[in-house]
């Protein structure tokens, strides 16, 4: 019996080899890139809402901590409160009868002529956990002389109880009080205590709105309007963060000494001469001097400037709070405020570092796939949670070294391993280096952040434009070459 003869057959013809698609081609991969930047992107503004919650929770023990130690202190200078009484308004009917109203009473407020107000602070820092809050101990004093001759001018048809007038001053937080208020009233000395007024709500400057101030009073007898008075105060406070005096003075005179470093200057007028210490490569701005500790500053308010009267309501007081004069001591360390303006930046890092990776992936033969570059794009988001964890901890600059060394070493011996090149190695070492020395920079220079950011987007978009002229974006032979292929 014969086998069946096997015809041999041939091995099937190769399929044919499918041309690239649009997606596939070097533009198409470019878009997706590009979108992926933009989707990596998101996680940032996450990260930026847990920078937001950790902000607030600094602000929280700074208030808590500031609380203690009075907080963000206003004081007032020395006022007189003299009672008036007014007679009745008269009303006339339509009949004609005439009716006289009941008498009103009230308090009226008189500035002093001129006032002299000085503080002299000695700061140290609280801490809870890994919050910092400068806090100070303040020796205040203030000298005013007061002219009662015009006062009757303010309300003409009043009656003021001269022998039950009151000297007045006034903190934010009475807390803070570390020994009494003592007071000299034309030589005779005098305590102040807790006013019979209680706190006034005063209005503020900026954006921090108004506030409280407690009132301490002392009464005051013999008090003519024919004789000047003079008054002075001396009183030690503790306080946060802040340190301000209000214009209580037909002209206000007013300085703040200090010991920290890092001072602000802010309310209603800024100071006139300041010294604080500065990078002796910078030179000092009009009416600044430099010091090589502390700090210290000097106003001077002229009745115009200040916009009320010399003598008002007590019902008006509260508009003596746009005339502050203050100085927020500034924490260095806090490290929010950097990482936040870095974070500003992300979608333009992103992209920026993914374009390198695309500039070596279309120089080479290798193909990267969207994962690799979410890989990457992840990494650079862990950067920003290394630093923002780190920073609290051992300070922002240390924090931003470890935090920029890791992420520039991972990225960059990700980018070496993938294309198998020690040269991509060294390349994107170099190229990533100097973006994240780029992201100090913004982080550093506040006035030139942007300045810095936009000069160096269009350098690179430049950069790559040129490195990327020759390339075949489209992915197919140009038109009219023939195709080899058969």
């Amino acid at each position: 019996m014969t086998e069946p003869l096997v015809t041999p057959t041939s091995s099937p013809p190769p399929l044919p080899r499918a041309k690239p698609q649009a997606m596939r081609t070097r533009g198409g991969k470019l878009i997706i890139v590009c979108v992926l930047a933009v989707l990596m992107s998101i996680p940032a503004f996450l990260v930026f809402g847990l920078l937001m919650e950790r902000t607030n929770r600094a602000d929280t023990v700074a208030r808590e901590i500031g609380g203690l130690m009075g907080g963000r202190q206003v004081f007032m200078g020395p006022v007189i409160a003299v009672p008036y009484t007014n007679p009745g308004k008269v009303a006339i009917d339509a009949k004609g009868n005439r009716t006289v109203g009941a008498p009103e009473s009230g308090t009226l407020i008189v500035f002093p002529a001129t006032g002299q107000a000085t503080a002299a602070t000695k700061s140290e820092v609280r801490a809870r956990s890994m919050f910092r809050v400068p806090v100070y101990t303040s020796d205040i004093a203030f000298k005013a002389r007061f002219d009662l001759s015009k006062v009757q001018a303010a309300l003409p048809a009043a009656t003021l109880n001269w022998a039950d007038a009151q000297v007045l001053s006034g903190a934010s937080d009475s807390r803070g009080a570390r020994t009494d208020i003592l007071a000299k009233v034309n030589g005779t000395a005098l305590t102040l205590a807790p006013s019979g007024y209680g706190q006034q709500a005063m209005a503020g400057t900026g954006d921090e709105g108004g506030g409280s101030m407690d009132l301490f009073s002392t009464p005051v007898s013999g008090l003519t309007p024919d004789q000047p008075v003079d008054v002075a105060l001396n009183m030690t406070f503790t306080g946060a963060e802040k340190i301000a005096f209000l214009a209580f003075a037909k002209t206000t005179e007013a300085k703040i000494t200090g010991d920290w470093n890092f001072p602000s200057f802010g309310g209603g007028f800024l100071p006139v001469t300041r010294s604080l210490p500065r990078n002796p490569a910078v030179a000092p701005s009009q009416g600044e001097q430099v010091t090589k500790k502390g700090f210290a500053a000097s106003w001077s308010v002229p009745f115009v400037a200040r916009g009320m009267p010399a003598a008002v309501d007590m019902s008006q007081l509260s508009n003596l709070g746009r005339s502050e004069l203050s100085v927020t001591f500034v924490e260095p360390t806090n490290p929010y405020q950097s990482v936040g303006r870095s974070l500003k930046y992300a979608l333009l890092f992103i992209g920026l570092v993914f374009l390198t990776y695309f500039l070596f992936e279309t120089t080479s033969k290798r193909e990267l796939h969207p994962a690799q570059y979410i890989l990457v794009g992840l990494a650079q988001i862990t950067f920003y949670l290394l630093l923002l964890s780190l920073a609290e901890r051992i300070g922002f600059d240390a924090a931003f070294a470890v935090a920029a060394g890791a992420t520039v070493l991972l990225i960059s011996g990700y980018a070496g391993l993938i294309f198998s090149s020690l040269w991509r190695f060294i390349g994107a070492l170099g190229a990533f280096s100097l973006l994240y020395g780029l992201i100090y920079i913004l982080m550093r220079m506040e006035d030139y952040a942007l300045l810095v950011g936009a000069v160096s987007a269009f350098l690179v978009i430049a950069i790559v434009m040129i490195l990327t002229r020759n390339i075949n974006w489209y992915g197919r032979e140009p038109f009219g070459k023939l195709s080899e292929e058969n």
